[in-house]
Order: C-alpha cells, then structure tokens, then sequence
C-alpha cells in the first residue's frame, strides 16, 4: 500500500492482524523531503555536541518538503512567520535553500492586505496566530537570503511590500512603541516568546511590548541596510534615525536601573535589547553579567527561552563569545533541554521542551548557527554577501579539543579545522577561490605561525586570501 494523495508524519508503525510475523525488512517507509543540497558539515570532540547538531539538520530536512518551510510535517503543516524567523540562519547555514526561500517569501508578498497588513503565515494565511515576530519574517527572510547566497533579487522585488508593512506598524504604535494590534479573522494573538520551558507563551505583557519593540528596531536595522544595499540613502537615513528614535525609548521604558535589567530579567528580555543596541555602552557589561548570574541562579544553568528566544539567545552568545556560558547550557541533560530531548529518545526537536504533543517541530533549532559560527568559528560577512568575505574566528569551550567545519558558500567549500594540544592551537583553513578571509588570533595567543612562517599579532587579525593555511598559535 502507498497513498498517493497525502503524507504522515511518523515515529512508530503497528501492524496488526498479519496471518504471521513478518521478517524484517519486510515493510519500507519512504521519507518525503526537498531536493535540496546539504551545505555543511560539523563534527568535533564532544559527542553530546555531534548528538544535538544531527538532531537540528535532521529535523530542519524533515521541515522543508512543500516548497516552503513548515512548523511541523503532521499536524498544522503551515509556514509560521515565526518559526521561519527563528530557523532561517540554521537552514540557510545548513542547506542550499534559496529557491525554496524565493517560493516561500513570494506566497508572503501574495498575502498583504490592504494598508500593509501580513498575516502570521504563508501561504494559507488564515491558518494561524503569532505577533510581530511572525508577520516580520517577510523583512527579514529576504535579507537573509541575500547574505547567506549572494542573491539579491528578493530584495529587489519586495522591499517596496517590506516598507509598506510599517505603515500597519505606525497605526498602533503609540508614544513612539508598538502596541498590540487587534485580532482578527485571519490573525490572532499579539506573542513575545512563544513555548518557552515557564509557559507556552511570555504571561507579562511588558516582556511581549519590550520583545515586539526590539523586533521592530532589527526590522528598522535590516530595512536600512537593504536600502543602503539598493542605493536608497536617504530612505536608509530615515529608517536608522527611526530606529535611534525607538532604541532610546525602549530603554527608557523598559529598563529597572534599580535591579540592572530589562522587563522581568529573563534571558530574551536581556538578551534582546543588548543584540538591537538599546543598551547603553555604560551599561552594557553590567546587563550582560546580569544574563549570566540570573541564568546560574534562576534557571540553574538551563537554557530558558522559547521559539523566538532561542536564536536571539544564541546570536548574543556568538557575538559576546560567551562560550563556556552556552556550552554548560548546552549540556544540561535534566528539563529543559536538547540532551534531554535525545535522552528520551527524539530523533527530532520537539514543539515543547517537556515533549507534550509534536516530536518533530520548529521551535528550538536556531542554535543551529552556533556550532559553524561559534565552535567552527565561520561568521559571514554582511558586507560582502554570499561569504565572498568571512571571518574565521572559532571560539573553543573549555572541554571540547576538536572540531571540523566546512561551509560551502557559493564559491566553493569553506574548511576550518581546529585542534587544541596543550598550549597550541592548530587550526586549518581552506578559502575558497574568488573570496577572502580575516583569522581572528586568539586573545590568549603568544605567538602566531601561517605555514611556518612567523606572522605578526599586534594587529590581532590575518587577513588571507584563497588557498590552504596552516596556523599554530602557541597560547598562555
């Protein structure tokens, strides 16, 4: 038997009423997924590491079979705003998604109504609920998929539709902040942070104001930069003195002076206005002690947050090179967590940390960039999109001694490989032709060699071009 008019989503097959026990082997599944290329690769020295990346690519193959991405694959199958935010850096690190992307925004672009108006999913904008975070995905994929592939064409084609969505974000924003807008029939709910381990969404309406603000000022952050991209300057000008204008409001409103911190202290409510630049520099360090002390004393060393917050989490933890910090939550195995999940046996990321309901979701799996970005230590370069230019720069956890990364960008494969013996640090790096790379020395390093030859560390950075590399660091 084979249906040809639907597919299912399964972990367990029963069979019943066979005249006898069949042999194994005997039944196959076929698995239904896009035809698209895998685009790295990351292995290192921690298995529970290894465990947890599998599971993210794994579950981000099993999502993207309908032209779009889609929540789940069995119940819903809808193409959530939110859970595409989430998830789209992980993808497009992972695989080759760029015509998927380009089917995925245009069914958004069919959907606008009137005045601006997104729904929270697309295609079938009728399906469901979310926020600003979810309708905001139609700002921010296009963006993506131009860093990630070089491709500029979204961009070009959407960002007059990209600009009009503000004109419904300037009807209910009030005093200079966006406030909930109205339910209806074909979008409900106005969400934060959603399934997070508290709470299936954020309770206090001050922590979903202060993340639906620090939303719209990366979405004010990526219109500047597409405008600028397009050679639109004056309109550039006019959405980064927008964002100033919101970021200093944010900040006014938001942050409790008398405790350090933002809304309700948690982990997104800190993270997330250090990651758009609420925070002022003189206050920046101690916000950022605060996320770690609050997370060993709260949260008990647990990674805290839900669909939205997962990659605002990771992101903040990448460019704050908080390694350890995220590296101990990572290998948490007790509630809430990914060794938890793998412990009680998934194969998949789960729709909620306690595993109710869904196995195979997209909720948790923007960690994805971590491994490549952080561990690997390859980060694009925004300026020069598509990895033309990238840095190599990996930030190594205290327990993990290996890893090996490659990225292949659309002008070849990127290779890092690393290894840490005693006091030295060896790492190999392979630059595509056609781009360039700048290696970060590390802070700790004593002394730097490029193919044997001694390189100079005052300057803190090398910058290369394509060809193979071999670096020691010898390190304190």
């Amino acid at each position: 038997f084979r249906n040809k008019f639907n597919h299912h989503a399964f972990r367990y097959v029963r069979i019943s009423n066979l005249p006898q026990k069949p042999e194994t082997g005997a039944m196959k599944s076929l698995q239904i997924y896009g035809d698209y290329k895998q685009t790295a690769t990351f292995e290192c020295s921690d298995a529970d590491l290894n465990a947890i990346h599998q599971m993210i690519q794994y579950t981000m193959k099993c999502l993207t079979f309908s032209g779009y991405m889609v929540d789940c694959p069995h119940l819903e199958r809808a193409g959530y705003g939110g859970d595409g935010n989430s998830s789209t850096m992980s993808l497009q690190t992972m695989y080759d998604v760029a015509p998927t992307f380009e089917n995925w925004v245009q069914t958004w672009g069919d959907s606008m109504r009137e005045g601006g108006r997104w729904p929270h999913v697309g295609p079938n904008p009728g399906a469901g609920g979310g926020g600003p975070y979810w309708c905001g995905f139609f700002v921010q994929a296009p963006w993506r998929t131009y860093v990630n592939y070089n491709d500029p064409r979204l961009i070009e084609k959407y960002y007059s539709q990209m600009k009009e969505w503000f004109k419904y974000v300037d009807k209910y924003t009030v005093d200079g902040l966006l406030k909930r807008w109205p339910d209806t029939k074909y979008r409900d709910w106005y969400l934060g942070d959603w399934l997070a381990p508290m709470g299936v969404d954020a309770g206090n309406q001050a922590s979903v104001d202060l993340v639906s603000n620090c939303f719209i000022s990366e979405c004010l952050s990526t219109m500047y930069k597409t405008a600028i991209t397009l050679g639109k300057r004056e309109e550039a000008e006019e959405f980064a003195i927008r964002r100033e204008k919101l970021n200093k409001l944010i900040h006014q409103t938001f942050y409790r002076a008398d405790e350090g911190i933002y809304s309700t202290g948690s982990q997104l409510d800190m993270c997330y206005p250090m990651l758009v630049g609420v925070v002022p520099d003189s206050l920046y360090n101690k916000v950022k002690e605060n996320v770690v002390a609050m997370t060993e004393e709260k949260y008990k060393g647990h990674i805290a947050v839900g669909l939205v917050g997962v990659p605002i989490l990771t992101e903040w933890a990448v460019r704050n090179k908080q390694v350890d910090f995220f590296y101990q939550m990572m290998k948490k195995r007790d509630y809430p967590g990914y060794l938890y999940m793998i412990d009680h046996g998934a194969t998949a990321t789960w729709e909620y940390w306690s595993g109710e309901r869904s196995r195979v979701h997209n909720c948790y799996n923007g960690i994805g960039t971590w491994f490549y970005q952080a561990v690997g230590g390859i980060r694009l370069d925004e300026a020069e999109p598509g990895y033309r230019h990238f840095y190599v720069d990996p930030q190594i956890p205290n327990g993990v001694t290996w890893a090996k990364v490659t990225k292949e960008s659309p002008y070849g494969t990127i290779a890092v490989n690393w290894e840490l013996q005693g006091n030295q640090l060896n790492l190999q790096l392979t630059v595509p032709a056609g781009t360039t790379a700048t290696v970060c020395i590390p802070n700790n390093a004593v002394s730097c060699e490029m193919n044997k030859k001694k390189v100079s560390i005052k300057k803190q950075t090398v910058d290369v071009e394509a060809g193979h590399y071999d670096f020691l660091f010898n390190l304190k």
